[in-house]
């Protein structure tokens, strides 16, 4: 069978990011299967930088032990797996994000967010994700093999996007591509041309993940999306939890559905024979998603990583990859699969 070369984009949402784990997990499992470039942000960019840190050391077991060592670490736990029986006594992802969002360390915390700032700790503030980010290997990370990765973080100065690259990246880059400035202190990076320091804050405020690094004419054109902040949700929120969590949500989505309109528009354009062939990319795009779960989740579970929750995602994002394989993979390289048209109409 010939080998489908494809690009991810693999969104953040906390410690939602390991339903990526589960799918990057089942996508390696295809032999015919080549990732020539990732885009990542936030959740994405650490599994972005701990795919390639070990695929680069030792290929497709090389990925899928460093990703399984990341959210190991991130859930504080070395054995995520929990056994079929145990499973029937614990509560759902649903009443177990309840649980943790009515709790009162939670409740606690969330109020003391929302009243101080990540500089009051001073000296002993200490990013919490740095020791974790720090053991990866960047030399592998930056190696200029393939994947290429493309790492996203917003500029407080600006607000603009910053896409960092090859050399550019680093475990500074990625704890600045995680920085939600309620939880951590704005990462400085220099810059490479004027060496003045700048300041990041989490990239899902300006791409979640950016699309247009995958354009490039090397690439393939098909860019399958992760996506892990929900589309949609039915019910209006009406809890001050509930609210907010569906602001965080629109607004980390917004960047991805601007840059999906654009490619809308231009596959528009290029049907129409308005642009002349070949003048732009015509991109496929491609989608895997879980909204039936994480609605039931919510921003509670995104910040409090607990083993149970993580293990429950990882499997979700191994049965949606799986899915999505089954009914699409013949379709990669050859059309989109997300309806552009619908979705915008």
């Amino acid at each position: 069978m010939a080998t489908k070369r494809i690009n991810l984009a693999l969104q953040g949402g906390g410690a939602h990011g390991a339903y990526t784990w589960g799918v990057l997990d089942r996508l390696l499992d295809e032999e015919d299967l080549e990732i020539d470039a990732i885009a990542g942000t936030s959740a994405g960019a650490l599994n972005a930088a701990a795919y390639k840190s070990g695929f680069v050391r030792n290929g497709r077991a090389g990925a899928r032990e460093t990703l399984d060592w990341l959210w190991h670490e991130v859930g504080m736990t070395k054995d995520l797996r929990i056994p079929y029986w145990m499973s029937l006594f614990l509560p759902t992802p649903a009443q177990m994000s309840q649980a943790i969002e009515l709790s009162l360390p939670y409740m606690m915390s969330d109020a003391l967010s929302r009243m101080t700032t990540p500089y009051a700790w001073g000296p002993f503030y200490r990013n919490p994700l740095a020791h974790i980010v720090e053991q990866l290997d960047f030399g592998n990370v930056c190696e200029h093999a393939s994947p290429q990765l493309h790492i996203c973080a917003t500029n407080v100065r600006t607000g603009k996007v910053k896409v960092f690259s090859g050399d550019e990246l680093s475990c500074d880059v990625i704890l600045a591509s995680a920085c939600l400035p309620t939880m951590f202190q704005a990462v400085e990076i220099a810059d490479p041309e004027t060496g003045k320091l700048e300041a990041y804050w989490d990239g899902g405020y300006t791409g979640n993940p950016a699309l247009f690094p995958l354009f490039e004419k090397d690439l393939p054109d098909d860019i399958v999306i992760v996506n892990i902040n929900p589309l949609e949700r039915e019910d209006v929120p009406k809890t001050a939890q509930e609210i907010q969590n569906r602001v965080n949500e629109i607004s980390f989505n917004a960047s991805l559905l601007r840059e999906l309109r654009a490619i809308s528009f231009v596959k528009r354009l290029i049907d129409a024979g308005s642009i002349q062939q070949g003048a732009m990319k015509d991109v496929n795009v491609h989608m895997i998603a879980d909204d039936d779960l994480m609605n039931k989740l919510s921003v509670a579970t995104k910040l409090v990583p607990t083993p149970y929750i993580l293990q429950t995602l990882k499997e979700a994002g191994q049965k949606a990859a799986d899915q999505f394989l089954a009914d699409h993979k013949k379709d990669l390289n050859e059309r989109s699969t997300v309806d552009l048209v619908s979705m915008f109409s």
